[in-house]
């Protein structure tokens, strides 16, 4: 196997994306704790140690309550691993869907949920799906999952965190995302064309191990960041 082939995608991603009002009317208190408690070790690193999400661009109150699904043709999941120790590889995932149900009068028990078809891995070159089975298992585990359990507005409105289950390679462990609502409106097209639009941006980092994958292991990092840009339609 050539060093270009090693660069892989210890990507496990996937989880799901994001999500929900990440932030309520009122702002919690600065000093407050934005994760929640588990009695499992969480995979993911704290998110304060993760590179932050941009500055949220919109208010949470211009959400309105229902069913949200997710435009899949405007939404990505990207990966970045460390290759060889040398650089930091890139990697994507082109099948994604979620969807979450919203209530503008409690936005902390919005419900997310997520799934990634391993398959669809694309490291931009003719062995992603050979990457996809020696990295992920993808024909044994079709389908990753992720279904969210908490959502914990932030200071910022418009900002908070996301803690859920992601179920990858047959193994479940919670993870936290850093959730940014980036902007709410009606697509540009004359009523009654068009919908409400909402998007989101969510990031985390896990580790490959937590789920089982060592392809590599001497080659490709543990760590694995995680950064959904997703667009959902009111329906």
């Amino acid at each position: 196997m050539t060093a270009r082939r090693t660069v892989a995608i210890a990507a496990i991603a996937l989880v799901a994306p994001l999500a929900a009002a990440a932030a309520s009317d009122t702002p919690s208190a600065p000093g407050s704790s934005s994760q929640s408690s588990s009695s499992q070790s969480p995979s993911s690193q704290s998110p304060s140690s993760q590179a932050a999400p941009s500055q949220g661009l919109a208010n949470p109150a211009d959400l309105p309550a229902g069913h949200w699904v997710m435009d899949k043709h405007h939404s990505s999941l990207i990966a970045r691993v460390s290759h060889m120790g040398v650089s930091r590889y890139t990697l994507r995932f082109d099948g994604i869907d979620g969807s979450f149900d919203y209530d503008p009068a409690r936005p902390g028990a919005a419900r997310v949920e997520a799934s990634v078809d391993p398959a669809s891995l694309d490291v931009n070159a003719d062995y992603s799906k050979t990457f996809s089975e020696e990295f992920l298992s993808a024909s044994k585990f079709p389908k990753a999952t992720f279904v969210s359990t908490q959502i914990q507005p932030g200071v910022q409105p418009g900002q908070g965190t996301m803690t859920g289950n992601l179920t990858l390679m047959g193994v479940t462990k919670p993870v936290t995302f850093n959730v940014t609502l980036t902007g709410v409106g009606h697509e540009p097209m004359p009523l009654p064309f068009g919908q409400k639009a909402a998007g989101f941006e969510a990031t985390t980092t896990i580790k490959r191990s937590d789920f089982g994958s060592s392809f590599l292991n001497n080659l490709v990092g543990d760590d694995v960041s995680l950064q959904i840009e997703a667009e959902f339609d009111h329906k």
